[in-house]
């Protein structure tokens, strides 16, 4: 009996030396990031919102390395400057095309958060159907999330707190919604979906809800340039983003799958890095 006490007694301690050491690994690990090439980076903390940077802790491509992948794809293709990239970007969005964007480091989980996206003008009574049916190819029923400067979210949205991972859900704000009419209440099915709920429409749900991403200057300063550029030209700080994919296949992870994705469906600009 003494045995097996000592035994047990034992067991525990082994258990709890485990623990400990495999809660140091996760901690060392942590701190650390493995680029597609192999090379072990030291990770940067943000300093102030969160230990995850925003999620974007994947891969990276240079621009002259995303240059030579897509010529080697048969890409046709102009390198831009920072700001000619923003600029042009942004006057896409605002002449309602549906853009593909690749920038920086890939997001880490279940969301695309600027780095991965597809976008759109949240501003288009058109926009959600085109999406679906002409990029995602998928119900034209299907809702998108907008993407809004987190310090104009409570100009859109009845909330006024960070959602950069695209986890909270609040509704459009009064003053942005519009009422239905008799005629429109009576509409059935997809007639009365596609009647706009708010003068966001394309990111506004059924019942004036949305899943609210808000982009932070200090976690993606592009992402942040672009949307503040669109706001310049429409008085809008609110995109439509959803994943780099089509429906059945996962999310772009290089410049040659963004090219694929926008060769194989009616997506209309494609940006990736400063190459348009």
């Amino acid at each position: 009996m003494e045995s097996k006490n000592h035994l047990a007694k034992l067991g525990e301690m082994w258990r709890a030396i485990f623990a400990l050491q495999l809660e140091q690994v996760v901690d060392v690990l942590g701190a650390f990031d493995l680029r597609e090439d192999g090379e072990v980076l030291q990770r940067q903390l943000n300093g102030h919102l969160d230990g995850m940077a925003g999620s974007y802790l994947g891969p990276e491509f240079k621009d002259d390395e995303i240059a030579e992948r897509l010529q080697k794809a048969g890409a046709k293709f102009t390198l831009l400057s920072y700001d000619q990239m923003i600029d042009q970007t942004a006057q896409a969005l605002a002449d309602e095309k549906a853009v593909g964007w690749m920038h920086g480091r890939m997001e880490f989980g279940p969301r695309s958060l600027g780095c991965r996206s597809i976008l759109g003008d949240a501003r288009s009574p058109t926009m959600q159907k085109t999406l679906n049916l002409k990029v995602k190819y998928r119900e034209s029923f299907r809702p998108f999330a907008p993407a809004v400067l987190r310090e104009d979210v409570n100009e859109y949205f009845d909330i006024d707190t960070d959602s950069p991972y695209m986890l909270l859900v609040a509704d459009v704000v009064e003053s942005r919604r519009k009422a239905m009419t008799e005629a429109q209440h009576a509409l059935f099915g997809i007639d009365k979906l596609n009647v706009p709920r708010s003068d966001i429409p394309a990111v506004t749900h059924v019942d004036y809800s949305a899943r609210v991403q808000t982009v932070h200057q200090e976690t993606n300063p592009r992402y942040h340039a672009l949307l503040t550029k669109f706001k310049h030209l429409t008085g809008c700080s609110v995109v439509v983003n959803t994943s780099f994919n089509v429906r059945g296949e996962p999310i772009v992870g290089t410049p040659e799958d963004a090219f694929r994705c926008l060769m194989g469906t009616e997506i209309e600009v494609l940006a990736i890095g400063n190459c348009l």
